[in-house]
């Protein structure tokens, strides 16, 4: 769903070596020397490749965004077989996922957040490092075979330095995949595309074009209307994403304040770019002609999908568990409607593939977890779930002989009665709604083997073309100390408020783009110019240090 952050880190001079030897060695001797007294129920020998398993029964609390189309059960399968086969039992704090980043920033910071805060993605802990209340989870890396393991297996040593602070530690741990991939895009009814002579558009002029099209046919109507809102930010954070990606800057879901222009050499601010302008112009468009419901960047996901199922729109954004588990069952009642995912569509910056890290969502530790007797078992507890081989197959398949078989190849099938993604339509029992796995709380990451088992025919058609593509280049590292950080989380908080405010009223006309000029100087007032520039010198620092 949502692209990772470039934002990257400068070593601490003195923490430098650690930092180069990740996959070979801890990071640094804080993490060892604080474990006495912690080692209660912790395995004596782990190492990577063994199952972990506690030598007492353990609890640990963990906070649990539940999804709307698998909605937490405290029954599912997944619980019980993971405290069978790990003999820990988590006590999930639950939380809608329309509520979860609001809610978890407010536990965090307030001190009564779970010891595990899963679902995170960079960079929205570093907002929370100056509180002290989430730990450097870099000094305990020597407790995680599993996770060193694929980091020196996969060369992850440079993506996970674009986590670190300038004191050479990162405080997220990462879901890390063996390649990069691409999954989010834009569904398409196909029976209208056929109804009306068009073929699947291959890039967003394409697109303006087809909808155009669709609403000669249907003028009473608004062929494209979206979803996933994240307040505050507008909604059709992935729409602007996608859209914001093929013009060369970032928006929705991709937002950072700070872009790096390769061209200049330098950082700019993203939300005064002239792509981002261009990016607004060609949404402004979209809205003015009615081909783009102006409620897609305020309704609620239900909202969108209930106008989709209507027939009240036939464009909207998905991805492949959305497009299988929610679009299709939601048009299963209009007689032959068709609806698929189509590959991005290219825009001015060209065919270009983004998501050029490999790192995905993951991990806080609440740093009182440090206090508890048993952090060692629950660092290797995690280690085991989410990074190791069984743990991840776990996590995402099930139980052999219960959700799935494998043959003498290591080829996974579901058991006949299973569906997930629609792998087996004639399933009657979901993987994910029945039985708790392949939950995005726990299964992400990992090898491409593992990510392409779940591949139906046509979604390895979707990847295989956006394999074609120029991955996008990961720019340079942009540290700061950790007071600049904390100045710099109060200019970009008021930055990117603003950015996003004023973002929703050039796209609906409540402001005309010829304010845009204006709208910079506006910016100029919120301290974006200190921002940047204490960015560039950030960067500065870093090539100085590193030439």
């Amino acid at each position: 769903m949502y692209q990772l952050s470039r934002r990257q880190v400068l070593l601490a001079a003195g923490a430098a070596a650690s930092t180069l030897a990740l996959a070979g060695c801890g990071d640094d001797d804080e993490g060892d020397a604080d474990l006495s007294g912690k080692k209660a129920g912790a395995m004596d020998k782990y190492a990577a490749g063994d199952q972990f398993k506690a030598t007492e029964a353990l609890k640990f609390s963990i906070m649990l965004l539940s999804n709307a189309a698998y909605p937490y059960k405290a029954d599912w399968l997944f619980w019980s077989e993971l405290t069978k086969r790990t003999n820990v039992t988590l006590e999930p704090t639950v939380v809608p996922g329309s509520d979860y980043n609001q809610k978890r920033s407010v536990m965090v910071s307030a001190g009564d957040a779970p010891m595990i805060i899963p679902k995170t993605y960079h960079p929205d802990e570093e907002a929370l490092i100056a509180g002290g209340a989430i730990l450097p989870v870099s000094d305990y890396l020597d407790l995680m075979p599993n996770f060193k393991d694929k980091v020196a297996k996969w060369k992850l040593d440079s993506d996970l330095d674009t986590y670190r602070q300038q004191d050479g530690k990162f405080y997220l741990l990462p879901g890390v995949h063996e390649t990069v991939y691409v999954d989010y895009s834009i569904a398409i009814r196909t029976d209208i595309l056929t109804k009306l002579n068009l073929q699947i558009p291959k890039t967003w002029d394409d697109l303006h074009a087809v909808l155009k099209a669709m609403k000669a046919a249907y003028p009473d109507q608004y062929p494209m209307s979206d979803r996933w809102s994240t307040p505050p930010q507008p909604g059709a954070n992935n729409l602007l994403a996608l859209l914001s990606n093929a013009f060369g800057t970032g928006a929705g879901w991709d937002y950072q304040n700070a872009w790096w222009d390769k061209d200049a050499g330098k950082f700019v601010l993203t939300g005064a770019m002239d792509q981002y302008k261009q990016m607004l112009t060609f949404l402004n468009t979209l809205v003015s002609e009615k081909l783009l419901d102006p409620e897609s960047f305020t309704q609620q996901d239900d909202q969108a999908r209930q106008k989709f199922a209507n027939g009240k729109s036939f464009v909207i954004s998905c991805n492949t568990q959305t497009l299988v588990n929610e679009l299709r069952k939601d048009i299963a009642k209009i007689p032959g409607a068709t609806v698929v995912k189509i590959p991005r569509p290219i825009g001015p910056a060209g065919p270009n593939k983004p998501g050029t890290a490999r790192l995905e969502n993951g991990i806080m530790i609440s740093k009182k977890a440090l206090e508890s007797k048993n952090f060692v078992a629950m660092m290797q507890f995690i280690d085991w779930l989410w990074y190791s081989d069984a743990g991840e197959e776990f996590a995402k398949w099930g139980i052999e002989g219960t959700t799935f078989t494998k043959d003498a190849s290591g080829k996974r099938t579901l058991a006949p009665d299973v569906n997930v993604v629609g792998l087996n339509p004639s399933g009657t029992k979901h993987l994910q709604v029945d039985f708790g796995f392949f939950n995005g709380v726990f299964a992400y990451g990992g090898s491409t083997e593992l990510r392409e088992s779940f591949y139906s025919d046509e979604e390895k058609e979707f990847q295989k073309e956006m394999n074609t593509r120029q991955s996008l280049p990961v720019p340079p590292p942009r540290p700061f100390s950790a007071d600049e950080r904390e100045q710099a989380t109060l200019w970009e908080t008021g930055i990117k408020d603003y950015v996003n405010q004023q973002t929703l009223k050039f796209i609906l006309n409540q402001r005309p783009l010829g304010d845009w000029d204006k709208y910079v100087a506006e910016l100029k007032g919120k301290n974006s110019d200190q921002f940047i520039e204490l960015a560039n010198k950030a960067y500065d620092r870093y090539k100085k240090a590193h030439p």
